[in-house]
């Protein structure tokens, strides 16, 4: 291994440390206890009905660090448009997170009566779409920018077939989620307050995933 390679071996793996961190930190703010130890059975109840949400949370925030650690398995050599991607995740991650929260707590709270994550209740409509569009904006960027780090480790001089096919099943896997979080968004600020339960259904559209994978592999089959 020349100098120039171990040097940036290094410098890959700090920014995954940094990344592997940054994500780490975003996930204790779901901590569901909050700053308070609780010291009755009713608080303790009242908290705990909080983890069902949390834990659809710590699931998608794991999902999109996931898909960073995957982006590393195909670049491993330093970058400044890896570097620089890296850290606009890192931001986004730090901000989608609270939408995040309110969604899904806002979603187990209605379906479960009232049981379910009690500390966060929707005053208006106008609140849910506020909601919506936040939140679909954020899956929009997250998303967005893992497809952009797919594209950058695909267009690598160094890269060779099965990186770029490989490169090419992230970013359309990541593509997907970034067009519902987008059109999430713009449904949720465009249509009537009694349709915007709509905004929340279009991500059943994530099931696409699966299907795209499929043909994109038959498509470019493995060399």
């Amino acid at each position: 291994m020349s100098l120039v390679e171990h040097r940036e071996g290094i410098e890959a793996g700090r920014l995954d440390m940094f990344v592997d961190g940054a994500f780490a930190f975003t996930l204790t703010l779901l901590a569901i206890g909050g700053e308070t130890i609780p010291n009755t059975a009713g608080k303790l109840l009242h908290i705990l009905a909080g983890v069902p949400a949390a834990a659809v949370c710590f699931a998608q925030i794991a999902w999109m660090w996931h898909g960073h650690v995957r982006w590393r398995h195909l670049c491993t050599r330093t970058s400044r448009t890896g570097l620089l991607l890296s850290l606009l995740l890192v931001f986004f991650a730090l901000i989608f997170v609270y939408p995040l929260h309110m969604v899904y707590g806002a979603a187990l709270y209605g379906l479960s009566g009232g049981v379910l994550s009690s500390d966060i209740v929707l005053q208006s409509p106008a609140d849910a779409r506020v909601m919506f569009a936040c939140y679909g904006l954020a899956f929009t960027c997250m998303a967005g920018t893992l497809v952009m780090l797919y594209r950058h480790a695909a267009r690598l001089p160094d890269a060779g077939a099965e990186v770029r096919r490989q490169a090419g099943i992230r970013m359309l896997v990541w593509s997907i989620p970034a067009a519902v979080g987008l059109l999430s968004a713009l449904t949720a600020w465009l249509i009537p307050e009694g349709l915007l339960a709509l905004a929340g259904l279009e991500y059943i559209l994530l099931g696409l995933i699966g299907p795209a994978i499929t043909w994109y592999k038959r498509r470019h089959p493995a060399g």
